[in-house]
């Protein structure tokens, strides 16, 4: 009994110790700088790249979901969204800006598979330089550093803005709306992909949604979550938006991808044994985080949505005006 309890003692220590360090440990969005370090470690250390490949985000598993190579969902997902965009019946050379690109993985799919005229751009100076390496010559995707939140662009620069999942590490989403659409061409596309939360607007975020919040805003460097319907409705605030703002939820195609991220560490734990235990305690930190994605998208608290509208010919508000819209963010 006595080395039960002591056994027990040692436990809930170690416990206690871990959650201290997982909290403490966070990378709360603090500016554009704390995103950009962040990424730029993630980048450098080569954990993220080494299990999910050159793609950044989630896989598409299908409607219903099946099972599926983990890697292959996440060019699935490209692809799917391609199509769901109506971007497949665009022709060659067609000119595409993909923010917050990551490490080229959906920039090189556009290039090669579609022939598109491809450039990404991240806050993240470490992924430009890794998505140019990974990009073969006579691909037509190149990369710069570049701030979603002020883009380098003139109005009118592109035929299709693209983004998958950047739009959490924004914290105004009315000038990041204004800014992926002031770059399009009258008559351009925009298709994102997104990690949304539920519209609080009508049910507030209850007891335990809080605080699960608190930690899939901090963990990652996130300002902030918009709401599918939000983030439409501030689209359409631009008044670039040619009439209505399409969306979608994908909640369930993409679902699997948080559960299937812990299961291939732990069936290639020669990954992280490959970078020794400062990659082992990088690796392990992050299975809370997903837990908690898994929970928050399995619930409804979290949702992906998807995005899509036509750029018309004109602006009726200025960016001013859009950032200063009361429609909550």
């Amino acid at each position: 009994m006595n080395i039960l309890l002591i056994a027990l003692g040692i436990s809930a220590t170690l416990l206690a110790i871990a959650t201290a360090a997982y909290l403490l440990s966070a990378r709360r969005y603090q500016s554009s700088e704390t995103v950009a370090e962040s990424y730029d470690e993630w980048t450098e250390d080569g954990i993220l790249e080494y299990y999910w490949g050159e793609h950044i985000h989630l896989g598409h598993y299908g409607k219903p979901p099946r099972a599926k190579n983990f890697l292959k969902a996440k060019a699935d997902f490209v692809h799917e969204m391609v199509r769901w965009g109506g971007l497949d019946q665009l022709p060659p050379g067609t000119k595409v800006l993909d923010v917050g690109c990551g490490i080229g993985g959906s920039s090189r799919i556009l290039a090669r598979d579609y022939g598109f005229d491809v450039t990404g751009i991240t806050i993240s100076p470490k992924q430009v330089e890794r998505a140019t390496q990974l990009t073969p010559p006579g691909v037509s995707a190149t990369f710069a550093v570049d701030d979603a939140m002020n883009l380098s662009f003139p109005d009118g620069s592109f035929d299709v803005v693209w983004s998958v999942e950047a739009g959490p590490h924004m914290p105004d989403k009315a000038i990041f709306a204004q800014e992926l659409l002031r770059v399009l061409k009258p008559g351009g596309k925009l298709v994102v992909a997104d990690w949304n939360q539920r519209d609080d607007r009508h049910l507030p975020l209850n007891w335990w949604e809080q605080p699960v919040m608190t930690q899939l805003l901090d963990q990652w460097a996130h300002p902030k979550f918009s709401s599918i319907e939000g983030f439409s409705e501030l689209l359409e605030a631009t008044g670039f938006v040619e009439g209505q703002v399409m969306n979608a939820d994908w909640s369930k195609e993409t679902l699997p991808s948080w559960l299937h991220t812990i299961w291939v560490g732990a069936i290639r734990p020669w990954g992280w044994l490959q970078y020794g235990l400062p990659g082992f305690i990088k690796s392990v930190r992050e299975i809370p985080t997903i837990l908690l994605m898994r929970l928050a998208f399995g619930t409804g608290l979290c949702r992906f949505g998807m995005f899509q509208a036509v750029r018309g010919g004109g602006a009726k508000t200025t960016m001013n005006q859009a950032a200063q819209a009361t429609i909550p963010r």
